[in-house]
C-alpha cells in the first residue's frame, strides 16, 4: 500500500494457493468496506474470507444504526480489537491493511493507510506491505515515497514493485489488481 497527497493506493495478486496448489487466479483480495474504505487481507484462505467479512458486516452495522460510517481509524482500531480478542482463543492468521478517505470536510484527516497483523499490531502507515513480496519491496517504496506523491507516481511505484517481485520470488503469482481510495471512492485503477 502507498498513501499519496490525496488518495491511497493498494495492490494485491489475485491467486488464492492451498500448499503448493494454486486453486483459482481470479480471487479479490482488495475487499470494499464502504464508499470510501478498503480491507485488503492476506492469509490462509478460511481465515482470510471470514475474518474479512465479519469485520465488513461489522462496520456495515454500525453504519446502519448509527446514520454514518466508520471512519479509517476507527475501523482499523476494530479490526486490531477483534484481532488481539481472537489471539487468546482462535486466532485468525491474516494480515490486514487498510486503507481509506476520510473528507477533511467532515472532519477526517484525508488519506489514511493502516497495517495491522495477525498478532493485532496496528501501525499508520505511508508505505506497507505483507508477505514474502514486501521483503523485495518494501526498501524501493521507502525509497521512492513523498508527502506529495501523485496517483501517476505512485502507480509506477506499484508497477515497479511488482516487476521487483516478479523478477525475484520464485513463486510470484502471475497476476495482481490495483485499486485507489480518494475522495471519490474506491476503483480499479490497473492489472498487471
Amino acid at each position: 500500500g502507498i498513501r499519496g497527497r490525496d488518495f491511497v493506493m493498494v495492490c494485491s495478486d489475485t491467486s488464492a494457493v492451498q500448499s503448493v496448489v494454486t486453486m483459482k487466479q481470479d480471487e479479490d483480495k482488495l475487499l470494499p468496506l464502504d464508499a470510501q474504505r478498503l480491507f485488503c487481507i492476506s492469509g490462509e484462505a478460511g481465515d482470510r474470507v471470514n475474518f474479512s467479512e465479519y469485520v465488513i458486516a461489522n462496520a456495515r452495522l454500525y453504519a446502519l444504526r448509527n446514520g454514518a460510517p466508520l471512519s479509517t481509524k476507527a475501523v482499523a482500531h476494530f479490526t486490531r480489537g477483534e484481532l488481539a480478542a481472537a489471539l487468546r482463543k482462535s486466532p485468525y492468521y491474516t494480515t490486514v491493511l487498510i486503507a481509506g478517505f476520510d473528507r477533511p470536510a467532515e472532519g477526517g484527516g484525508g488519506p489514511a493507510l493502516y497495517w495491522c497483523d495477525y498478532l493485532a499490531t496496528l501501525h499508520a502507515m505511508n508505505v506497507c506491505g505483507t508477505g514474502y513480496g514486501s521483503h523485495f519491496v518494501l526498501s524501493l517504496f521507502d525509497k521512492l515515497w513523498r508527502p506529495d506523491l501523485s496517483e501517476a507516481d505512485a502507480l509506477e511505484m506499484m508497477k515497479k514493485g511488482v516487476a521487483e517481485v516478479k523478477e525475484r520470488l520464485v513463486v510470484a503469482p502471475p497476476r495482481y489488481i490495483v485499486k485507489v481510495v480518494d475522495a471519490a471512492g474506491t476503483r480499479t485503477v490497473a492489472e498487471l
